[in-house]
């Protein structure tokens, strides 16, 4: 019984720990909302579609409680025309809250409603976004209904370009058609989101290190990574590579300035590969260890009954 009790005694300490631990995060200096005023405020990007419900929904999903506090904008389909040549018709959903910050702080990219957000993870976002030369910044991403996600891209430039961003148009649309690519490749049998984006990140991270001169190189480092990655892709999708990646090499992208953000798309990416064929005997022996946890606890009050 003594030893029982220990036991839980023992729990509810490491459980205080870490309460008193939080709250003492908590209540230091904490600047995550304070303004870089060298960018100036967040910018908030809104599809034009939104409805003024759908919109008071968006602005709460990305946390915007005081308007004085962001910039913003909206996003139309004449945007889509000027930032990548999109379809003017286009119906625009997905909004997206951009926050700059100094450079060498990395991309990072929140999809606040993943399960609106049908066809782009946080790395194709990533990705894409690198190609497009928005590097350094916080990104979420929100739409209130079901949408692909990839009018939030134009959004995310319009927001770059309105705090000052220099963005290139050709670098955009290619981006633009990186994506598009991207998400196409996904829904081919034996593809999935995690496997189009690591490959789509070790082909840019192998660029950076060899720098190809000729369409022959693209095809042999492209070729190279579908062999390592064991990867099967039909010679029309295989030319599509090829042909985005050679449009990459003709715009004279230099990777170098952002492989270290890539390698974090990449480390991000294994790491949910990892997740989904993880281990099971650590995972079972977690399980059990908390199953062990909530049965003393069962036992200890039990014996008081």
């Amino acid at each position: 019984m003594l030893k029982r009790i220990s036991k839980i005694v023992l729990i509810a300490v490491f459980m205080l720990g870490i309460g008193m631990n939080s709250v003492a995060k908590a209540s230091s200096n904490d600047n995550s909302d304070s303004i870089n005023e060298k960018f100036g405020l967040p910018i908030v990007v809104y599809g034009e579609k939104l409805s003024a419900d759908q919109k008071q929904k968006v602005k709460e999903l990305l946390n915007v409680t005081d308007s004085s506090q962001v910039k913003e904008v909206t996003v139309t389909a004449a945007d889509l025309v000027k930032y990548i040549n999109g379809d003017p018709n286009s119906n625009l959903y997905s909004s997206a809250k951009i926050t700059r910050k100094e450079k060498g702080e990395g991309l990072a990219i929140s999809i606040v409603t993943p399960d609106n957000i049908t066809e782009v993870t946080d790395q194709m976002y990533a990705n894409a976004l690198l190609t497009a030369g928005v590097e350094d910044a916080d990104v979420e991403v929100a739409s209130p209904i079901k949408v692909s996600g990839h009018s939030a891209l134009v959004g995310i430039y319009k927001a770059y370009d309105k705090g000052g961003g220099d963005l290139n148009k050709d670098r955009m649309e290619v981006a633009n058609e990186e994506l598009g690519l991207a998400t196409d490749l996904a829904k081919k049998d034996g593809m999935d989101q995690e496997k189009v984006t690591q490959l789509l990140t070790e082909i840019k991270e192998e660029i950076a290190k060899q720098k190809p001169a000729t369409k022959e190189d693209i095809e042999k480092i492209i070729d190279d990574k579908l062999k390592s990655l064991n990867i099967q892709l039909s010679p029309e999708d295989r030319e599509l590579l090829v042909k985005l990646f050679d449009k990459m090499r003709n715009l004279d992208i230099n990777f170098d300035n952002v492989k270290s953000q890539l390698g974090d798309i990449a480390n991000d990416i294994k790491k949910k590969l990892q997740d989904a064929t993880g281990d099971k005997g650590f995972w079972q022996g977690v399980a059990d260890f908390f199953k062990k946890i909530f049965q003393a606890i069962a036992d200890f009050f039990g014996s008081l009954f």
